[in-house]
């Protein structure tokens, strides 16, 4: 007998559970825990679902946001369709799920849904039945975005460019840090210098966040004679570190501070992850590479891991 499942949308009484249902699952991550997605609650009208057994029990959820009609794979995160259990849960349970769902949103007035899977490197183990329910659902590929990804139980070694930059750097330390003012500082002045943009997040957002997981958000710096010449922000999931923020001063561009760094974070920061994920190098919803970038990461031994983006007219 197929299994059903009762589908509505999430309110804050079901948050304790909503968390739980994220560290039982097979592909959930920090991100989806309600203390990191309600940061900006007030820049997205939040229309997450929420699949319930016959008991009421929250087995699955997709974090989501509504603006006008459509439905979004939460916009104020990188990643998030369907997550779901690793056990119990099938291919099966995912079409009915998949097909409740769809008709849940037909019923809404949505008339478009935009779905960011999770990108496999995020799952505990293989959670891949949504893409294949993508596909029985005529789903469009809209954005592929190309990161650049180290497996870190056999990494490729770095080119001997960066094997020469990493033992140039000798005047220049590398360690965990709490200097966040630091590092934003260079980071809002290389981005506003360079692209004329901001960070994602404030200041104030990034040391907020900080605080409620101070296990998954690391903060690396470059120092030289105790002053930050470059830094990368991290956030740590089960499976990844992954790249989140990266500046350097003038300085740590000439001397070169980044290889010395990841080679650190690769050495000491990365026990129990499978991955260090660099992060995109894409525009316009991954038709433009730029192509120095991703040069830089391949140096360091990364190849491609993808971030796909879908949308299905209902």
């Amino acid at each position: 007998m197929t299994k059903r499942f009762n589908i509505r949308h999430y309110t804050t009484a079901d948050k304790a559970q909503w968390d739980q249902c994220v560290d039982r699952s097979k592909n959930g991550t920090f991100l989806f825990k309600r203390d990191y997605m309600d940061y900006h609650s007030d820049r997205f009208t939040d229309r997450s679902l929420v699949a319930c057994d016959r008991l009421g029990r929250i087995v699955a959820i997709l974090p989501a946001n509504i603006h006008e009609n459509t439905l979004h794979s939460h916009q104020g995160l990188t990643y998030g369709g369907w997550v779901i259990p690793g056990s119990g849960f099938d291919i099966i349970s995912m079409m009915t799920l998949w097909d409740d769902s769809l008709d849940i949103m037909r019923r809404d007035g949505i008339k478009q849904l935009i779905y960011k899977p999770v990108p496999h490197i995020y799952h505990l183990y293989p959670a891949e039945e949504d893409l294949y329910a993508l596909f029985r659902s005529g789903a469009t590929l809209m954005s592929r975005r190309l990161s650049s990804t180290i497996y870190i139980p056999a990494p490729m070694a770095f080119d001997k460019t960066s094997r020469r930059k990493v033992r140039s750097t000798h005047s220049v330390t590398i360690s965990y840090s709490d200097r966040i003012h630091h590092f934003w500082d260079i980071l809002e002045t290389l981005l506003h210098d360079r692209y004329s943009a901001t960070p994602v997040h404030s200041l104030e957002e990034i040391i907020s966040l900080k605080t409620r997981f101070p296990d998954n958000i690391i903060l690396v710096t470059a120092l030289e004679h105790d002053e930050i010449v470059a830094g990368a922000l991290f956030y740590r999931t089960s499976t990844v570190m992954h790249l989140q923020y990266a500046a350097s001063t003038e300085r740590g561009r000439e001397i070169n501070a980044f290889p010395k760094l990841y080679q650190y974070v690769l050495n000491h920061l990365c026990d129990g992850c499978m991955y260090l994920d660099l992060g995109t190098s894409n525009e316009q919803n991954g038709m433009y590479l730029n192509q120095g970038l991703v040069r830089h990461k391949y140096s360091l031994g990364a190849r491609a891991t993808v971030y796909d983006t879908y949308t299905i007219m209902l």
